[in-house]
Parts: structure tokens; sequence; C-alpha cells
């Protein structure tokens, strides 16, 4: 199961769900503490700004961000929990859970997927840009681009509510 929660609930999810692996997507200079129980080889950070176009000063998403994230997910043995948060749970840590979803489920529909994330998450707007460059990377010919298009923004929120979704 692929758990997504803000960066003020990483503690408290942690301890909930059990997971021993993570995935942060923060921009540069944002405070973490990576909770005990995450060893550090199981704790993967990406660098980047919750953007989908190139803006100055700012990391746009990017090919060696989805990549350093599918790498990650294809060593997780599924034992336990994996956690992906972003600072506010809504975008990048929700592009990042489909686009895991996606790539360790390849025959799961895209539609049916997004679909899913929505019930799940109705807060859920996820990065457009690591969508289409996951789905490029995964040979999806523009199918995740546009089951999340599909999706349409989500409620607006401060942060997205903790929640899980399945392989």
């Amino acid at each position: 199961m692929i758990y997504v929660c803000p960066l003020s609930k990483i503690d408290e999810t942690v301890t909930r769900i059990g997971a021993s692996r993570m995935v942060s997507l923060l921009n540069t200079g944002t405070a973490l503490t990576r909770p005990a129980v995450i060893a550090p080889e199981n704790h993967l950070l990406l660098l980047m700004n919750d953007i989908a176009e190139a803006q100055e000063g700012m990391t746009l998403p990017g090919e060696d961000h989805v990549r350093n994230l599918l790498d990650f997910a294809g060593t997780w043995d599924r034992a336990q929990p994996l956690l992906i948060h972003c600072f506010a749970g809504i975008s990048r840590s929700t592009a990042s859970a489909y686009i895991v979803a996606s790539a360790l489920s390849p025959h799961r529909d895209e539609v049916e997927l997004a679909n899913t994330l929505r019930q799940a998450s109705p807060s859920a707007t996820p990065n457009p840009r690591l969508i289409a460059v996951a789905d490029d990377i995964l040979g999806r010919g523009g199918r995740m681009v546009d089951a999340i298009r599909a999706i349409g923004r989500g409620a607006d929120a401060f942060e997205g509510t903790p929640f899980g979704l399945s392989l």
C-alpha cells in the first residue's frame, strides 16, 4: 500500500501505518526531520518546486526526479507501506503515488487508477509536469496525462488529508 500525507503529518502517519520507507518531495531549504524508524537508505529526498513550467530560480520537476522515484520504488519489497509526502500532500506527492502505482502495476488502467486516486483524496491535484515526464518514461502514450487531466483539480485545501492508494 502507498500512503500520502503532508509534511505536518509525517510522524503520526508513519506511526499509524508502520511505514519503513519514505519519499519526500520538497523545495530546497524546507526543514525536514526524518522519523527515526525510517533508515537513511530507506528515504528518498527529491528536491523540486511544485511547478509545471520552468521559472527562474526554481527547480522544475524533471526526468532525473522521476527516474530516481521509479528506481527507489522498484526496490520496495512491499512488506510494509511506502509513505510519500510533499509539503501539502496535494500535488507532488499525489503525482508520485500515481506514478509509483502505475509503474508497479503496469497493466492497471490509467483512468481507473486516476479515479481511485480522486476517490481516496478529494483534494489531490497531481503535479502535471511529474505526470507528463513519467508518462513518457513509462511509455504510456499520453494515457497518464489524459487520465489525470480528466479528474481535474481537486477541492481547495490548505493541506491534504492522509490517504492510502492500493496497488
